[in-house]
């Protein structure tokens, strides 16, 4: 039996951990995997719950944190190499940027066979300048030449890190969309809504707007701000908006919504365990990132059968069918994003048929089991 190491950055919520978690536990017997991954932030919600609800073993490298610390990274890497001598891998398949950089230097160094890396996002504009940038690019270059094969979850980004960043040959890039359990985004959705909307004291009519990832500066929520903004000051609607996540741009966030006079609209939920009891409550699901791989967010938007306004950026025009599902508007255009927000706030029958769209869309293309067969069909080819 073949043996996999899987390697992620940090168990915080998100995509990364559903998929770690359903191929740790899925690939089995075929595969027999072992799951390392890094420390959450502080500011983070912790996604172990996920794993110990699929009944998946996994090992924490406390070394392995989100920021850069040259001490830190460099017990991570060697703790890594330690674990690598004694599991014996067949195949290292690292997840994100951190797991991917430590990961793979370390699997190339004891001479693992296989090493595949899966980028669920990446760093390549909208993070940091031009020259930090250009470093990060050289060293995926590297990395990614020390690879087997790199998965990109989406046709968009393997354009992008084939053609766009140079990062590796189109033909070494396997697309391999993410997938989840979405069952729970479609089962009693109108029990789900009416406690959401109890709970909020959201009134009959009120038109609930939300946003769900991370609080963090790529997510460019002052966009998703200022459109809430021109909403209610434009719709004939009474609107609420929920900002559902948390992270280190929530102080400024907080500031932002006194500056812009929207307390009385504005609510921020923190982390939620349970999103699929979020959606339902919400009546248009917004995202206005600089950059995204393949948003979470919005396929489960979709399979709760919520309209979606979004930035196009990433693979995001790969996730929702435009002008179906969602209305997408170029990142810096803020008037193409407010004019379509305040179009599906005012118009019923467009939100509700853009909601008899998404679960169609999403149920089959984004579910795990499709994930877990076009996973052991590399898996098998590269170790063959």
């Amino acid at each position: 039996m073949p043996r996999v190491l899987r390697i992620i950055n940090r168990f915080n919520l998100g995509g990364p951990t559903y998929n770690a978690a359903y191929l740790t536990k899925y690939l089995a017997p075929e595969f027999e995997t072992l799951l390392i991954g890094g420390m959450k932030d502080e500011s983070e919600g912790s996604s172990e719950f996920i794993l110990k609800n699929l009944g998946v073993d996994y090992r924490i490298i406390p070394e392995m944190k989100r920021s850069i610390n040259p001490f830190d990274d460099l017990a991570a890497y060697n703790r890594i190499k330690e674990i690598i001598r004694e599991f014996k891998p067949d195949i290292v398949h690292t997840h994100a940027a951190k797991a991917g950089a430590l990961g793979r230097q370390a699997a190339y160094v004891c001479k693992v066979p296989v090493i595949i890396h899966t980028y669920h996002g990446h760093v390549f504009h909208s993070y940091f300048g031009n020259f930090k940038t250009a470093v990060y690019k050289t060293i995926e270059r590297n990395l990614a030449q020390k690879s087997s094969a790199i998965v990109a979850i989406s046709e968009k980004q393997k354009q992008e890190l084939a053609v766009e960043h140079r990062i590796a040959p189109a033909e070494k890039i396997h697309v391999i969309p993410l997938g989840f359990d979405l069952s729970r985004f479609h089962q009693n959705t109108h029990e789900k809504r009416m406690n959401f909307r109890t709970k909020y004291d959201l009134k009959e009519g009120e038109i609930a707007i939300g946003i769900v990832g991370r609080l963090v500066p790529v997510k460019n929520h002052q966009l998703f701000l200022e459109a809430i903004k021109f909403v209610k000051e434009n719709s004939r609607k009474t609107i609420r908006a929920f900002i559902v996540g948390d992270g280190e741009e929530r102080r400024n966030l907080e500031v932002q919504v006194k500056l812009l006079g929207l307390r009385d609209v504005i609510t921020f939920t923190s982390w939620e365990k349970e999103v699929d009891k979020v959606y339902p409550g919400l009546d248009v699901v917004c995202l206005t990132s600089f950059n995204e791989g393949t948003p979470v967010s919005l396929i489960e938007a979709q399979a709760a059968n919520k309209p979606i306004v979004s930035t196009r950026v990433g693979g995001i025009e790969n996730v929702v069918i435009p002008d179906k599902t969602a209305l997408l508007s170029e990142v810096y255009d803020k008037t193409a994003f407010f004019s379509n927000l305040l179009m599906l706030i005012d118009n019923e029958d467009k939100r509700l048929e853009f909601s008899q769209n998404g679960w169609d869309h999403v149920k089959e293309k984004y579910h795990f089991t499709r994930l877990i067969s076009e996973m052991s069909r590399l898996y098998s080819k590269l170790s063959g």
